[in-house]
């Protein structure tokens, strides 16, 4: 048994890795956004740069050739904006603006990752002045935070309970064991949204949470910093969180990798609602049935990204010598960009992607053929159990 936490509002859609829109159709207000052109035009001019890359996300592409008409004007520098999709700083352009004979690259909307941009690079965060009331919010959090307490409570209550009841009492939001230390509040973010986190801190200790900015690993520069694929700065002291920023696309993944409750409060538009369980519960519904349709599959492509930040190779050749141990076939396809076009003509039963641990989470429904995370592969093949509780796929 799960516990429920839905209190009375329905879930948004999601938004990509770039984070830098609202999820409901609302216009931004982009004179709100801190693009920090004047820092990189004066780093532009102090190298007499010529040609220059933008990368940007999605959400923010609207403002791109505006911002390239200010850096022309005040530089002698040419701009070339790099117009792919752009979906992280995993997801970096660099050798083939090399080609281009680009000097610098202006990655915006991302932080940087521990991983080599392999020429001169200038992360920008792209900050929002939005400042939310924390008004509409409180009524998720005192609900949530009166979970942590029960379930913290109860740990200390195993004797005389059958092994039924204690599962019942101890399970978090995706099946797990996991103990709890204490009901701090976790005070997370998107990252244009990260310099309110100190004052948010403050308002809500003077609100009555004993509040904890978490600080993660390598893949993340700030504290508070969550991304899709990592979510590191999670402890056994926080029992429930608070995310600042637009759409669902960051809470689904830290729900699915903490089990713990969360509230979101979005600045761009100053609404409060939940992750609900009830969301969370039917993706694990869906990832389940992925695995049984996995189970008889004899050959699996094997998904390996070409993206700088998201190259698992040495994961997907553990996968594939797994399956050969099951007697199965794994083929390795190597793909900068993935998408049920590029992949489903090839005859195999299922898919396990090793890339951007979101594209199965959340694109699973696009595909023909069952699209498995690593771990769900492990369970189709009774190497780890399902009953265990759900592991997140994360890049560390």
């Amino acid at each position: 048994m799960l516990f429920c936490w839905m209190i009375d509002t329905p879930p948004k859609g999601c938004i990509d890795e770039g984070g830098a829109s609202p999820s409901d159709g609302t216009t931004m207000d982009l004179d709100r956004h801190d693009f920090q052109l004047d820092q990189l035009m004066e780093r532009i001019q102090a190298n007499d740069n010529r040609l220059i890359a933008l990368q940007i996300p999605e959400g923010l592409k609207m403002q791109a050739l505006e911002m390239m008409d200010t850096i022309e004007t005040e530089t002698s520098a040419k701009v070339v904006l790099a117009a792919d999709p752009c979906y992280g700083a995993c997801d970096l352009v660099h050798d083939k603006m090399k080609l281009m004979g680009v000097e610098l690259v202006a990655h915006m909307g991302h932080s940087q990752m521990n991983i080599e941009s392999g020429m001169p690079t200038q992360f920008i965060d792209v900050t929002y002045d939005g400042d939310p009331d924390l008004t509409p919010v409180i009524p998720f959090l005192n609900a949530h935070k009166a979970i942590a307490q029960t379930r913290m409570a109860n740990q200390g209550q195993v004797e005389g309970m059958s092994e039924e009841e204690a599962q019942e009492r101890f399970l978090d939001a995706v099946g797990r064991m996991a103990p709890l230390t204490d009901t701090k509040l976790g005070l997370v973010g998107s990252i244009q949204h990260l310099h309110l986190l100190p004052d948010f801190h403050d308002r809500l200790e003077k609100a009555g949470y004993d509040v904890t900015i978490p600080i993660g690993g390598a893949r993340l520069s700030f504290p508070g910093q969550v991304l899709g694929c990592n979510y590191s700065g999670d402890d056994d002291s926080i029992g429930h969180y608070l995310f600042l920023g637009s759409g669902d696309f960051h809470p689904i993944g830290l729900v699915l990798h903490t089990g713990k409750p969360l509230a979101m409060l979005d600045p761009y538009t100053g609404d409060a609602e939940e992750m609900s369980l009830e969301r969370i519960e039917r993706i694990l519904r869906q990832r389940s049935g992925l695995i049984m349709a996995s189970g008889d599959a004899q050959r699996f492509g094997i998904l390996i990204g070409e993206k700088p930040g998201q190259m698992r190779r040495t994961l997907a050749l553990r996968m594939k010598r797994m399956l050969e141990k099951h007697g199965k076939k794994g083929y390795l396809l190597a793909l900068e960009h993935i998408g049920p076009d590029l992949i489903d003509f090839y005859p195999v039963d299922a898919f396990v992607n090793t890339a951007c641990p979101r594209i199965a989470i959340d694109d699973a429904v696009r595909y023909n053929k069952p699209l498995i995370t690593p771990f769900e592969l492990e369970v189709a093949l009774g190497e780890k159990k399902w009953e265990t509780g759900y592991q997140f796929d994360e890049i560390p």
